[in-house]
């Protein structure tokens, strides 16, 4: 039996500090640094986000740009746009309308860049019996019936809950993760160290760690990306939902993917400033009710029933 060590080809050098700090570990930072290229070094001593002036946020997007292009041989546009004055977002749900088809689920992989191999998906459908009533503990996210709606069971969406008091983001050692003034929580991918402390602290399992790099067959990207949202991500990094802020921050504004997807409407989305916004109308005039509410986290996904 041979025993020698087949030769290895050198893995490709990451950008994220999640690399950095294991080549830390090992002492080996000037070796880290010294093979990096040019755009590798500048997008590991770039500045959070937020700190970014307006010319530095130009060149991290020409460089996004131009790594994505040459990645997935196609342009990628990324786009920075803002929270806009007076929204605060808002998500509902009508369990009496859900059908359980997971159309939602697959609109959203597409639209937001997630990994198809191996898959990551930011939406779980839990299916639950009518007798049992929300049961978490007994839910099944691997139903798989011949046809849906089944007629014993119910079903229950669940996603990132975009908290007014994300425990993830009070848990982030590097301030990667954070609350935008529209009530989008957002993650600056390059500056997750990939320490999965806001996966512990998520109580809803809404967040997902890439333990390899994301495969995305190049025909099936979705150029149209935001910086904090569905822009592709890197190995060693946490991903989850953004309420599509590359559609919803749009000067006109669009719908997530997972509403304009559902066939039965069960999905509503606006502004929880706007008085007028449907939205605002299903907490006035629905049965409402907030998952996990005795935690605190005070999310703005609200699960109502339309009768």
């Amino acid at each position: 039996m041979n025993t020698e060590e087949t030769p290895r080809e050198p893995e490709t050098v990451g950008v994220s500090r999640r690399h950095f700090i294991g080549s830390c570990a090992v002492g080996a930072v000037s070796a880290f640094l010294a093979s990096c290229t040019a755009d590798q070094r500048e997008a590991f001593f770039q500045k959070r986000f937020k700190e970014l002036s307006g010319k530095e946020l130009e060149a991290v997007v020409a460089r996004l740009e131009r790594e994505n292009e040459q990645k997935f041989k196609t342009p990628i546009k990324v786009k920075t746009t803002g929270a806009k004055e007076g929204v605060l977002f808002g998500y509902g749900l009508d369990l009496s309308r859900c059908i359980g088809c997971r159309r939602c689920v697959h609109a959203c992989v597409e639209e937001n860049n997630q990994s198809r191999d191996p898959e990551i998906q930011w939406i779980k459908v839990l299916r639950m019996n009518k007798e049992g009533g929300i049961d978490l503990m007994h839910s099944d996210a691997y139903y798989n019936p011949p046809q849906v709606p089944e007629p014993e069971a119910f079903y229950m969406p669940v996603a990132c809950q975009q908290c007014e008091r994300p425990a993830c983001v009070a848990v982030c050692p590097v301030q990667a993760t954070y609350k935008d003034p529209d009530g989008i929580v957002v993650i600056d991918y390059n500056w997750c160290i990939g320490c999965r402390c806001c996966m512990a602290a998520c109580p809803y399992q809404a967040r997902h760690f890439n333990w390899r790099d994301p495969g995305i067959p190049s025909d099936k990207i979705n150029p149209n990306t935001h910086y904090l949202g569905n822009r592709p991500r890197y190995r060693g990094v946490v991903e989850k939902c953004t309420f599509c802020i590359q559609r919803v921050r749009e000067e006109n504004g669009r719908y997530p993917a997972c509403v304009e997807i559902c066939p039965v409407g069960a999905r509503k989305f606006g502004n929880l400033l706007d008085d007028q916004s449907e939205i605002r109308y299903i907490l006035r005039e629905k049965r409402v009710f907030i998952l996990k509410e005795d935690l605190n986290t005070q999310p703005k996904f609200f699960y109502f029933y339309a009768t």
